[in-house]
């Protein structure tokens, strides 16, 4: 297990020595201090004491001394069955079994072996289902029965092999392997397998219960930024634990029997860095959160930390990093574990971690997680084999390096690989015989025929597809711009090369799009000519491209100096990659060549619903219209929060991130800043991002991100849509700045129609106005609790449509009866003339207007176009056309 394999200290049954605290002392007046330092530990205050959490009794736990005629008890307590005893859990032909007396080994368990020519199996009955350790103790005892300095064999269980022609190298040292298993089925079997005219030993071996909440089913992907869920089905195998800036903690030390090693022969340097610790007594874990606990880490680990050592300076331009050596052919997990024992007071310290270079947490703010100093806090990051061709580092630094308490810590690390797509930890076979990127020998046939007619019908589309080619052909510089599908729906493909000439790390099951080459953003955008330019964000420029000989695209250009970046850039793509809605933008693809940061998204013509509301020469929207915006918005928004596993929260609901497409239907679009909703807790506690005026004042005051976040943000938008003029407007009186209190004063006082966009005045039924001035006042409720779900904000404006069409039906009847009355009324009137100051013509009449009859009406049209106006200003429809340009964060 990395370099702990490599620790070794003679067999010495007394008290552990603490020179390392105490060194000034002679071991004859140490014995005093010590009893005196015991007699306050077991005195001292319930605050100062560990948590009664830290002690675990677990259900199962088998320990073997395999070969060991006594059963030895280990410096740490454990006692181990000796071979007689254990013997009902082997079942082997051989009954070899060798000890030796003096040497080096760290514990007395490394003294006798057994040894199998032939397969054995050692099986247990387990009580209790769930994640267990197995931890197989390997020393190479000099024996007459078999060098096991060459002894190569494999190890499996019935589902995952954890070692596959295994040796010791040569070594003369003792080697644990550990591992953590999900176990399901009551009885448990380890099944040792020597190579073909070689052995196989062990020395010992445990199978103990782990707590329920060591290990769960999610975790974080490092790129694509996405949540990785049914981790519970894989097998982990621990092969690196630090205790950052602190020193080695043995299984003594750890209720779990674990072993922590100092971090610092990982510093890649160690000038970088410094160490800071505390009292154990001053860590503090959380009560309401029982996912973490001293069983999760000692205290020990959240008492030290490594943080950098140069903190001080105004300008730090580095990060604390370290190097693990691994197998770059496994995925592994990696779980960082934090507390902030450097700050001296809350929303001090703000750092970035790095995982191979990217980013695994942005602006990680231990004070909003934690809500305290000095509380643990650990994330599990998932990193992809893809992503190991260079091995593993981590890293720290500053996420503001211009701030003057710019720092960044880290209190432990655990690197745990991943069993592969055969269930195996060592090597590429499976305990079926199944290879990775292979098969096993049953199904090679029938995939072999499914390739070569797959061959066939492939080969036969690319003939149809080159007679179909366009005449440009030879111009292009890549064949997905003809040869390859535009994705759509479900399906997707990615293109196999990119201009670095490595192959892309995603396969085209992931769903996340079409990878456009550069040059084919370049010609789509006619080089991102300024003139194409249909909208400015955070993010940078929104082009109007054209691909696939004629698809217009909507392409969203990353600038190189904005502060949303790649997190943003690797969020949008991971949420729009596993989002399909009717009423949610659709990404049709990405660029991520050349540092470039493209996305490419499908053309909404009608751009977004703040220019068809204010500060835009745009025909007005009709009240039907605004409903079936807002009502298509909230369906979107609706299924974000309900139609995955997990939910997502937009965190940036606002007029410009909703666009129209040709049909005015309303689609959610911007997801760089979208969180996963919580699992089982009620919110997200991260930094605070949004717009203002759109911010929920709740998530704000305490950077508690919820979904009921989005439904205050939504309420905005629907006063936007009632009152057309923008959610902030510093240049109006102080009370109207705000549009969502300013509002909701006037929907207090009953008067609510007194400040509607005056063009909907005369063609909006009060009934359908004042439900949907409800349903806006209800998500802005000061609570989130208060606030209703997206799926009630739907139901309410469903029905505020209802009763507008019902209103406008009923005025279109009136109208019918008013002209049918009318018209009898002619047909009535006698046909001799009358009186031309007597003569009543009918509506629907035909008349010759005089020649002055166009300039009078010019001249009444221009006069109710004014009074308009003169209405309009005091709402604040003209006023705000400063305001047109609003088009991101």
């Amino acid at each position: 297990m990395g370099k702990i394999e490599k620790k070794h200290i003679k067999i010495k049954f007394s008290l552990p020595k603490l020179n390392y605290f105490l060194s000034p002392l002679s071991s004859s007046s140490m014995m005093p201090i010590l009893l005196v330092f015991l007699l306050l530990s077991f005195f001292s205050s319930p605050s100062s004491a560990v948590p009664s959490a830290a002690s675990f009794l677990p259900k199962d736990n088998f320990l073997i001394d395999c070969g060991a005629e006594n059963p030895p008890t280990l410096p740490d307590g454990r006692q181990f069955k000796s071979d007689p005893q254990a013997n009902s859990f082997l079942k082997a032909t051989d009954d070899y079994k060798v000890s030796v007396n003096d040497v080096d080994v760290p514990l007395p368990i490394y003294l006798n072996a057994r040894i199998f020519i032939q397969e054995a199996k050692y099986s247990f009955h387990l009580v209790q289902s769930g994640f267990h350790w197995v931890r197989l103790h390997f020393y190479p005892i000099k024996n007459s029965v078999f060098d096991l300095q060459k002894a190569t064999f494999s190890v499996n269980t019935d589902t995952f092999v954890l070692l596959h022609s295994f040796n010791v190298n040569n070594t003369d040292k003792a080697i644990l392997k550990e591992y953590l298993i999900n176990v399901t089925d009551p009885q448990f079997t380890l099944s040792f397998i020597p190579l073909k005219n070689s052995a196989a030993f062990i020395n010992a071996i445990e199978v103990v219960s782990a707590p329920d909440n060591l290990m769960f089913d999610n975790g974080a992907g490092l790129f694509p930024v996405a949540e990785v869920t049914g981790l519970t089905a894989y097998a982990f195998q621990p092969v690196y634990r630090l205790n950052n800036g602190g020193p080695l903690i043995t299984s003594s030390n750890d209720t779990l029997g674990r072993t922590w090693e100092s971090d610092e022969a990982y510093l890649t340097n160690k000038n970088l860095a410094k160490f800071v610790s505390v009292a154990t007594n001053v860590i503090k874990f959380p009560q309401d959160t029982p996912t973490i606990s001293p069983l999760t880490a000692p205290q020990t680990i959240y008492a030290s930390a490594t943080e950098m050592g140069d903190a001080g300076v105004n300008l730090p331009n580095f990060n604390v990093s370290w190097k693990f050596d691994v197998d770059t052919s496994f995925s592994y997990l990696v779980r960082l574990h934090f507390c902030d024992i450097v700050s001296k007071g809350l929303n001090q310290l703000y750092f970035n971690v790095y995982i191979n270079g990217k980013v695994a947490i942005p602006n990680l703010d231990l004070s909003a997680i934690t809500g305290a100093l000095a509380t643990p806090y650990y994330k599990d990051i998932v990193v992809n084999a893809t992503l190991m061709t260079q091995g593993l580092s981590v890293q720290v630094g500053p996420a503001n390096a211009d701030g003057g308490n710019a720092n960044a810590m880290m209190n432990g690390i655990e690197v745990l690989k991943i069993s592969n797509t055969v269930n195996s930890l060592d090597g590429e076979f499976g305990v079926d015989g199944r290879r990775v990127g292979g098969s096993n020998r049953g199904t090679v046939a029938a995939v072999g025929f499914a390739m070569m007619f797959g061959a066939f019908v492939g080969l036969g589309a690319m003939v149809i597809k080159w007679h179909k080619r366009p005449q440009d052909w030879q111009k292009r510089n890549s064949f997905s711009s003809w040869l390859l599908p535009l994705h759509a729906g479900d399906t997707s493909f990615m293109s196999s090369k990119n201009s670095m000439g490595k192959s892309n790390i995603f396969s085209s099951s992931m769903g996340l799009g079409r990878i456009f080459s550069f040059h084919e953003i370049q010609e789509a955008t006619k080089n991102f000519d300024a003139k194409n330019i249909i909208g400015v964000g955070g993010f940078g420029n929104v082009y109007l491209g054209v691909i696939d000989e004629g698809t217009q695209v909507a392409v969203k250009r990353g600038n190189p100096q904005s502060e949303q970046g790649i997190n943003e850039f690797q969020t949008e793509i991971q949420m729009l990659s596993k989002l399909r809605h009717r009423h949610l933008v659709s990404m049709i693809g990405y660029c991520d060549e050349n540092e470039e940061m493209i996305l490419v998204y499908e053309y909404m013509p009608n751009g977004h619903l703040r220019d068809h509301l204010y500060g835009k020469n745009m025909p007005a929207l009709s009240w039907k219209q605004r409903l079936e915006i807002c009502i298509g918005s909230a369906r979107g928004l609706h299924y974000l929060h309900t139609g995955t596993a997990q939910g997502i929260i937009h965190r940036d609901v606002k007029t410009t991130n909703i666009l129209l497409d040709e049909n005015f239907t309303a689609k959610v679009s911007d997801f760089g800043l979208s969180k996963d909703a919580p699992m089982g807790q009620g919110h997200v506690s991260t930094a605070v991002k949004g717009s203002f005026g759109y911010l929920d004042p709740e998530y704000f005051r305490r950077q508690q991100l919820t979904e009921k976040s989005d439904v205050y943000s939504f309420g905005v938008v629907l006063l936007e849509a009632l009152c057309a003029r923008p959610a902030i407007n510093p240049q109006l009186p102080r009370e109207q700045v705000n549009l969502a209190d300013w509002a909701m004063q006037w929907k207090r006082k009953g008067l609510i129609d007194k400040i509607i966009d005056p063009l909907l005045v005369g063609s909006i039924n009060p009934e359908s106005m004042k439900k949907f001035a409800e349903a806006a006042e209800k998500c802005l409720a000061d609570h989130g609790v208060d606030r209703p779900s997206m799926g009630d904000v739907l139901w309410n404006l469903e029905y505020a449509l209802q009763l507008q069409e019902a209103f406008t039906q009923g005025k279109a009847e009136d109208e019918n009866e008013n002209k049918a009355s009318a018209a009898a009324a002619a047909v009535a009137v006698p046909t001799s003339p009358a009186p031309a100051s007597a003569t009543t013509i009918p509506e629907d009449t035909p008349t010759t207007p005089s020649p002055a009859a166009p300039q009078q009406e010019a001249n009444n049209n221009n006069n109710g176009a004014a009074e308009a106006r003169g209405i309009d200003d005091h709402s604040g429809t003209a006023m705000f056309a400063q305001f047109s340009n609003l088009n991101g964060r």
